[in-house]
């Protein structure tokens, strides 16, 4: 890494990065660590210290060579980082508890800071389905309205192809699951290029990173984190498209879902959304509708995680804590009652048991043991 780093750069990018690519560190616990210890360096040295007072080995910290041959890379592929707390890190992505601390990038980023809309639904779409999520995005993106997607099959090529039409000026932004440089599905491969070139395109991994099936939830929850809404176009009713739909729900954020024939399962999910409240949508002009007074502002209350927490808890916290964790996810609020402790030292526990990996962190707020 150069001494001068990109103005958009902190100082300690490459702390920041160790500590991020640590194994056992989460959005969450990087920023609990980052408002404990003032910075990454501080909080790199802690972390053995934290992660025995959890009753675990100290973390495998991420080697400075390789995160440096991983800057290299980066640049090497016409990329760029956007690190949790820039100026031009997406705003409303900023508003999530478990926003992730540094993004790779190729392309607009101003698109990014526009109000979005994101598409979700079936891999296996219908071919009606996939036209009509086209003829949506497209005129969004007419009306300067940027379109979020996953680039995956069905639904998700569809929607960033409508976006890239003809007259199209809102763009495109991708989320990939993998690295910045994997197209997936290979299929995919020129559609990646071209959102990545005319539009956006956006990673949480590192590069070369191959999509698994445990980074997809982690990139649903920055589709719908980045959008004023969520349409939803065609879901079974179990899906992984009503997921990110009850993501953008918890996030403070529009769901809408295009109704489909009750006689068609493909369809069933939307119909059930649209029955539990979700907006709608039988073109832009309701999507238009439902944004315009987003203004990008969220509902979602602020996140509790920037206070720094206290110095320590007691083995006796640590006990009260503990006792009440299974395999089963649960609401940290749910702990904080049960367990007759303060939010911050509660929040210091799970920590502490986190850097252990002793415990998992899941959507809405929830943990479990590992």
């Amino acid at each position: 890494m150069t001494a001068d780093p990109p103005p958009d750069m902190p100082a300690d990018a490459l702390a920041r990065l160790r500590l991020i690519r640590t194994p056992t560190i989460g959005p969450i616990s990087f920023r609990q660590l980052l408002a404990r210890f003032g910075d990454a360096d501080a909080a790199l040295d802690a972390l053995p210290r934290l992660a025995r007072r959890g009753g675990g080995e100290p973390p495998r910290i991420a080697d400075a060579a390789l995160v440096r041959r991983e800057i290299e890379r980066v640049a090497g592929l016409g990329a760029r980082y956007l690190f949790l707390g820039a100026p031009c890190y997406p705003p409303l992505l900023a508003e999530l508890d478990d926003a992730p601390p540094v993004l790779v990038v190729r392309g607009d980023v101003g698109l990014a800071s526009r109000t979005c809309v994101a598409f979700v639904g079936a891999r296996n779409a219908s071919a009606a389905a996939c036209r009509f999520a086209r003829g949506l995005a497209h005129d969004l993106a007419a009306d300067g309205v940027p379109v979020v997607s996953g680039l995956a099959r069905g639904i998700d090529t569809a929607a960033h192809q409508g976006a890239l039409g003809d007259g199209a000026t809102g763009g495109t932004i991708g989320v990939i699951a993998g690295g910045i440089d994997v197209a997936y599905p290979p299929e995919n491969a020129d559609l990646h290029e071209a959102v990545a070139t005319r539009g956006l395109l956006l990673a949480e991994q590192p590069p070369g990173t191959e999509p698994r099936a445990r980074h997809f939830p982690y990139r649903n929850r920055i589709i719908s984190g980045l959008s004023a809404g969520t349409v939803v176009v065609e879901a079974v009713e179990k899906s992984g498209s009503l997921i990110t739909a009850r993501l953008a729900g918890e996030q403070g954020r529009e769901v809408m879902a295009v109704p489909g024939s009750p006689l068609d399962p493909r369809t069933a999910g939307c119909n059930l959304l649209i029955r539990d409240g979700a907006t709608l949508v039988r073109s832009a002009a309701d999507i238009l509708e439902l944004i315009r007074p987003f203004a990008g502002t969220v509902r979602a209350p602020a996140s509790r995680y920037d206070a720094p927490p206290p110095d320590d808890a007691t083995d006796t916290d640590r006990r009260a804590v503990t006792d009440l964790l299974g395999p089963v996810p649960v609401l940290i609020d749910e702990l904080i009652r049960q367990a007759g402790r303060p939010p911050a030292i509660v929040q210091t526990v799970l920590l502490e048991l986190e850097l252990a990996g002793r415990v998992e962190r899941h959507a809405g707020g929830r943990v479990s043991l590992a």
